[in-house]
């Protein structure tokens, strides 16, 4: 069961080191009051072992563990841990027999953890170590190494929109924001938190384009904040966690791929967000802004108001209100007119051939449409928006190319119609004799 592992490690609920060792060796005693300044925050490189006082295969490796303390003194700083006493924190680093061992390099952010599988005898442990420091110093020579034990994660422009948070910045931005924080508490030496960070910092920026950055994606070195990793009893590498003002933080237990992040993200913002406005069609600026800052913008073309009156419009516009809160986790826009009230936006559409009311749903970024061809009720909507919610239903091209223009008008007063008033004709001067003269 014997395993030796070089790597970085962050494991800081250890019992004293007891039985195998004595404070006479060379072999430096790691528990829970000293490990996080020892290791976590030095610049020294370590090698430790990870041992259970039954554990046969340990009791064999003691004396050669004792010899390579002593070997590689003022080199490499050697210790040893009672792996009993630190599960799940062992499990996380794959201490799942002993004894592992690590090699530990506060300093690099490339390659934390290396297992030693070279033989348990002082020789082949020195030798697997002073290779590790060989490389580490050829990495600090072609500037690959680092200074601080508290590197975190590296600044890029593909992480611009994960926001990192520590002790005390923490309060403030989540605690006291209306906004909803998915927060990842991570390790810098944690496989697994290194395999999320692209798909956290990708969602990041999904997340907040399409939530307006009502939803924030942040992160929290734990190793570094010892405060908040306390608060929340993280155990285990990385911990998502979901706050949302004046709730207990819940975890997040979904899956670790962008969609499935982004997934969860919008589904956090459409439980806490209103119903989408669904705007009249009045002006350029009201079309264009909505249909361009959305993924799709659904209009519908209602009939003329003297056709429906102010009851029938106002029933399609309930409808209309009705599906807009029940996907409003797509995000997209609602827009509505009045028939003939916009030609050149129906003749685009092609709306006018199919008589009204009439529904398009329009994406700006491709200029192409789908149109409704079902029944104009909640049921034929649904059914349309359903559709496209999964991509599916056939597009066409937007007549012309590009966003149609579109006439400046009156909002509608919310009431009925009225018939056009016609200009009465006075007869009074006029000869009857001479209409009849001019008849014949």
């Amino acid at each position: 069961m014997a395993r030796l592992v070089l790597g970085l490690v962050s494991c800081t609920f250890f019992l004293t080191v007891s039985g195998l060792y004595s404070s006479s060796d060379d072999v430096i005693e790691l528990t829970p009051s000293n490990f996080n300044q020892e290791v976590i925050q030095s610049n020294s490189l370590w090698l430790v072992e990870f041992f259970a006082p039954w554990c046969g295969h340990c009791q064999r490796l003691t004396p050669e563990w004792k010899k390579v303390a002593t070997a590689l003194k003022g080199v490499v700083r050697v210790g040893a841990v009672d792996a009993i006493s630190i599960s799940p924190s062992a499990v996380s680093m794959g201490c799942r027999d002993s004894p592992p061992s690590r090699f530990l390099d506060p300093t690099r952010t490339d390659q934390k953890i290396i297992r030693v599988n070279r033989g348990r005898t002082a020789d082949a442990i020195v030798d697997a170590a002073l290779g590790a420091l060989r490389q580490l110093v050829k990495d600090r020579l072609g500037g690959r190494g680092y200074s601080s034990g508290r590197q975190g994660r590296s600044e890029s422009s593909s992480k611009k929109d994960v926001i990192e948070l520590t002790d005390d910045s923490f309060d403030k931005n989540v605690l006291d924001s209306e906004d909803v924080w998915m927060v990842e508490f991570y390790a810098p030496w944690c496989g697994h938190c290194k395999n999320l960070e692209p798909e956290w910092a990708a969602a990041a920026t999904e997340v907040k384009e399409q939530t307006k950055g009502k939803v924030k994606l942040a992160a929290v070195d734990a190793t570094a904040n010892q405060m908040l990793t306390g608060r929340y009893g993280i155990r285990g590498f990385p911990t998502i966690k979901i706050f949302q003002k004046g709730e207990s933080p819940v975890d997040y237990d979904g899956g670790r791929t962008r969609s499935d992040i982004v997934s969860r993200a919008l589904d956090l913002f459409s439980d806490n967000a209103p119903p989408p406005e669904l705007l009249e069609i009045i002006s350029e600026d009201v079309a264009k802004k909505t249909c361009e800052e959305h993924q799709l913008c659904v209009v519908a073309v209602l009939p003329h108001i003297l056709d429906t009156g102010a009851a029938g419009r106002n029933s399609y516009l309930e409808v209309l209100l009705k599906l807009a809160d029940k996907y409003k986790k797509k995000m997209w826009g609602w827009l509505w007119t009045e028939a003939g009230a916009q030609s050149e936006l129906e003749n685009a559409l092609g709306i006018g051939g199919f008589g009204y009311p009439a529904m398009a749903a329009i994406n700006a970024r491709k200029m192409k449409f789908a149109l409704l061809k079902g029944s104009f009720s909640e049921q034929g909507i649904n059914e349309f928006l359903r559709e496209l919610s999964f991509g599916r239903g056939s597009t066409a091209p937007v007549g012309g190319g590009a966003f149609p223009a579109i006439s400046t008008r009156e909002p509608w007063d919310g009431k009925d119609g009225e018939l056009p008033v016609e200009d009465d004709i006075d007869l009074s001067d006029v000869e009857l004799d001479d209409l009849e003269k001019d008849e014949l």
